[in-house]
């Protein structure tokens, strides 16, 4: 076994010359961006992808590979079908993971001038029929999640609706499906919701790690 040192975490590379890397690519919003460094693709910022990476690698110590995050902070379904070809395709992952969806709730919430739930899907759709047709890659869909942080309780009106679009697009592109709302609702049953994510959206370093630590459980099978 080769010793190696990535996103400074200590793994172990798959002996043998020239062994190949799976590359896995999470892509989404600031959950998923979580104040990584944009020059360099490989940073996992210090948010979910930093723990889901981690519990991988450990999980798969023969297996080697490459992880890239490309979250944008702010980013709404219309902003990743706008970088479908360089930000996916031209990537060319093994494996895509998405999460997005509640922007396209927060950034309309102070007028309640919600993005119709039509709209919503034919933009993650486009997202999800263009990684089909121009890439190989297994895809990993994670719902958006609310945590009941008071200000932003009235948010369910719209991410709801928008939650039930993402299953039913799961149903038919995803090989994966993260049910990320539903499974922190169980998490929290008995302790302080905020102390997973303070503000509602953003999570606390106790909430990233839950969030990587169920990535690494649902993404096994196609690893």
């Amino acid at each position: 076994m080769l010793l190696q040192r990535q996103d400074g975490i200590l793994w172990r590379e798959a002996a043998g010359k020239g062994a190949e890397k799976m590359k896995i690519l999470f892509q989404g919003d600031s959950i998923t961006d979580a104040g990584r460094d944009r020059e360099n693709r490989h940073d996992l910022g210090k948010g979910y992808p930093l723990y889901a990476a981690e519990y991988i690698r450990k999980a798969n110590p023969d297996k080697a590979f490459e992880f890239i995050d490309l979250g944008i902070s702010g980013n709404q379904t219309k902003d990743l079908a706008d970088r479908l070809q360089t930000d996916f395709i031209d990537v060319q992952p093994d494996i895509v993971s998405i999460l997005i969806g509640v922007n396209d709730t927060w950034h309309h919430a102070e007028d309640r001038s919600w993005i119709p739930d039509a709209v919503f899907e034919e933009r993650y759709r486009s997202v999800l029929r263009g990684i089909k047709q121009y890439t190989k890659a297994k895809i990993m869909m994670l719902e958006p999640f609310l945590i009941p942080a008071e200000d932003k309780l009235f948010f369910r009106e719209d991410l709801d609706p928008k939650i039930q679009t993402i299953r039913r697009l799961a149903r038919e592109f995803a090989d994966v499906y993260l049910p990320t709302d539903g499974l922190l609702a169980a998490a929290y049953i008995g302790e302080d919701p905020l102390s997973f994510a303070e503000d509602g959206v953003h999570p606390t370093a106790k909430g990233a790690q839950l969030i990587g630590s169920l990535y690494a459980q649902y993404i096994q099978p196609l690893l």
